[in-house]
């Protein structure tokens, strides 16, 4: 267990000895200079990512994206939204046009292992879900056999599918969409018995396209865990380890009871892992190439873990997804920060 000293001196060494293009920080670099972050995102998914009546981005993804800007630039609100359809997003983040996906995207062995992809860490465990309307009297998946499926291409999940009802003996037709849109308004519309999608898209999807959601039933089985994860372009270390931390220092900031509206409160307090975190013990902040306030900045404007979870999917929300899995883990779910030190 290093101390802050020898913890930033560990970092130096660190760097130093990547090859020059992943210790140089390009993206990091041209972030600072463009004064903005480009965060590519899920397309219109209520409680996750899509605009408001203003017109201005809203949801739990998009607040993943204000608070590595904050970490940054200091400001959450310096972020352009990129709201990509599943077929979109690797290619704009391997060409540079975007500098990080927050994009409902599974972390699978196969995507890892794609030159230039990073996944840097799991921001929400998600599941994969199945939805059908009340009236066709299904109550389990395995009553889907010989039903239609609506689904969207090159995604995890229509992947999972294929596989679930081959294993399963069960058969199947799936419809499939290149466009998320068109294939929730085809799933409304009746053109398919049922709808497959993460659970947090299926969820998000009853709420917002269904005229009566009561009508429509999320079945119980889950045919594969879908991890979501914060993804970058492979290279620069100095970006990763800001996008990683950003999100332990929601985490962190939770499990230690620091909110939005009582952070500067709690820069008086005597927890030297609240000191640290908050950058009132110097140092943290330039072991990461940003300001020692860096963590303050993401707690003030944009709020710790559960702050994002619940007003965005949670409790005050009209979603009311459970926490599960994304409970801390003092809680009994998965979501812990690894020591800040």
């Amino acid at each position: 267990m290093l101390r802050l000293g020898a913890f930033m001196a560990a970092i130096g060494l660190a760097v130093a000895a990547l090859p020059q293009d992943a210790a140089a920080g390009a993206v990091l670099d041209s972030i600072k200079v463009r004064g903005e972050l480009n965060c590519g995102v899920r397309g219109d998914t209520h409680g996750f990512a899509r605009k408001d009546d203003k017109g201005r981005f809203t949801g739990f993804e998009v607040d993943i994206c204000r608070a590595v800007a904050a970490a940054i630039l200091g400001n959450a609100d310096k972020v352009k939204f990129f709201p990509l359809e599943a077929a979109r997003r690797f290619p704009l983040l391997q060409n540079g046009q975007v500098d990080l996906l927050v994009s409902g995207t599974t972390y699978t062995m196969g995507r890892a292992l794609t030159a230039g992809l990073d996944f840097v860490a799991v921001y929400y465990y998600d599941s994969q879900a199945f939805m059908v309307p009340r009236k066709l009297g299904k109550k389990s998946v395995k009553d889907l056999s010989g039903n239609t499926v609506c689904v969207q291409s090159a995604t995890t999940t229509a992947e999972n599918a294929e596989e679930y009802f081959r294993l399963n003996k069960m058969t199947y037709s799936p419809v499939s969409f290149d466009r998320l849109d068109d294939m929730r308004m085809a799933f409304f519309a009746g053109r398919c018995d049922a709808l497959t999608a993460d659970r947090s898209a299926v969820y998000a999807a009853r709420a917002s396209y269904a005229s009566n959601p009561r009508d429509f039933l999320v079945l119980p089985e889950s045919p594969s865990r879908e991890p979501l994860g914060l993804i970058i372009k492979q290279g620069d270390t100095a970006f990763r380890e800001i996008v990683r931390w950003s999100l332990f220092a929601m985490v962190e900031a939770e499990e230690n009871g620091i909110r939005s509206a009582n952070v500067d409160e709690m820069l008086k307090s005597e927890s030297p892992r609240i000191r640290r975190l908050l950058g009132a013990t110097p140092g943290m902040g330039k072991a990461l190439s940003v300001d020692d306030k860096w963590a303050y900045n993401i707690i003030k404007q944009v709020g710790n873990y559960g702050e994002v979870y619940d007003r965005n999917i949670g409790s005050g929300s009209n979603l009311r997804i459970p926490r599960s899995l994304n409970a801390l883990a003092t809680q009994g779910g998965m979501q812990y920060a690894p020591p800040m030190r």
